[in-house]
């Protein structure tokens, strides 16, 4: 971790947190609003490096070099506190209260700033959130806070309104093909299939980059799709042990369905194929696309989200790919 130089994309909040942080002008609370792998995290990183450097450069970024920069790198920043949780799906009031609350009255150990990090922030329970609340409307003057969020909706409106809201957009398929390619010696053709399944997404590119089965998955999913309106039940039930076998990547296998009909709804009212990520099954793209209404597809992509949702929830894994399945056959 060196600078800001590291981070692909996301131009605009690097000029903003560089130029707050060199003209002294922080808040005391900050949303970093964006998808999982979207960079929130290194972000947050850099951010609370750059506020407690000893030493920043002229253009404003952590030198990377001083004592401060040094223990922020390392993980053991006195005054960079990152908030945990015991419970996966859970920020509990004691969390906050023990961890935040009642340290944030102690002044830093060695730096200007006490920085603040949540990951997760939007699991915080709505009682955890109003023992936040008190702090954030009455802070220190050298507390940070720094929320990470999936969904900031979810947040009380009294945290958002008193928050600088800061969100991440999606990555060009450039500059994400780009860094497959230098820094993880990915051949181009499986960086561009990387790419464009991500979405603009650069963790979840190097995840898929990474990954052992990401062509066995992609595979797979075009086999189902093409031939799921002439499955019978028996075949649907052998599709549902099959993707068991995918079980830890789950969410990449809901995400490539989303993408497949995501093409078929971009064909419908396109006839364009230009922005196709499924661009070796054209054929079947638009025979999908002659025979869905924009209805059926709604449905089958609400019926991915309530899936991920069943499985986040610890419903049986088989009867909600079965139902989802279903709901795929019968749109």
């Amino acid at each position: 971790m060196s600078g800001f130089k590291e981070i692909i994309g996301h131009k605009n909040i690097i000029q903003y947190i560089e130029k707050v942080s060199a003209s002294d002008m922080v808040s005391h609370a900050y949303i970093m609003n964006g998808e999982k792998g979207s960079g929130k995290r290194l972000l947050a990183d850099f951010f609370a490096m750059d506020l407690q450097c000893e030493n920043r450069d002229p253009d404003g970024e952590a030198c990377g070099r001083c004592r401060s920069c040094s223990q922020a790198m390392s993980g053991n920043h006195p005054d960079i506190i990152f908030i945990r949780h015991e419970k996966s799906t859970t920020i509990s009031v004691d969390e906050i209260r023990t961890q935040l609350n009642n340290d944030i009255v102690i002044r830093p150990y060695s730096s200007k700033y006490k920085v603040y990090i949540v990951p997760h922030a939007d699991m915080m329970s709505v009682q955890a959130q109003n023992a936040l609340l008190k702090t954030i409307e009455e802070p220190p003057e050298y507390a940070v806070i720094i929320l990470l969020t999936e969904n900031a909706e979810v947040l009380l409106p009294t945290i958002r309104s008193r928050c600088v809201i800061l969100k991440l957009r999606n990555i060009k398929d450039q500059l994400i093909k780009k860094y497959l390619m230098e820094q993880m010696e990915i051949p181009d053709y499986k960086a561009d299939i990387c790419a464009a399944f991500a979405q603009g997404n650069m963790g979840k590119a190097i995840s898929l980059a990474s990954s052992e089965h990401f062509n066995d998955i992609k595979e797979e999913i075009v086999h189902l799709l093409r031939d799921i309106n002439e499955m019978e039940t028996a075949e649907l039930i052998e599709a549902v042990k099959k993707c068991s076998e995918f079980k830890l990547d789950i969410n990449d296998y809901f995400d490539m369905i989303a993408i497949w009909y995501r093409d078929v709804l971009i064909y419908k009212a396109t006839l364009s194929v230009d922005r196709v990520v499924f661009s070796d099954q054209l054929k079947y793209i638009k025979e999908r696309a002659s025979k869905s209404s924009y209805e059926g597809i709604g449905v089958i992509i609400s019926a991915l989200e309530t899936a991920k949702a069943r499985l986040k929830a610890n419903v049986n894994f088989e009867l909600t790919i079965e139902l989802l399945l279903l709901t795929i056959k019968e749109n």
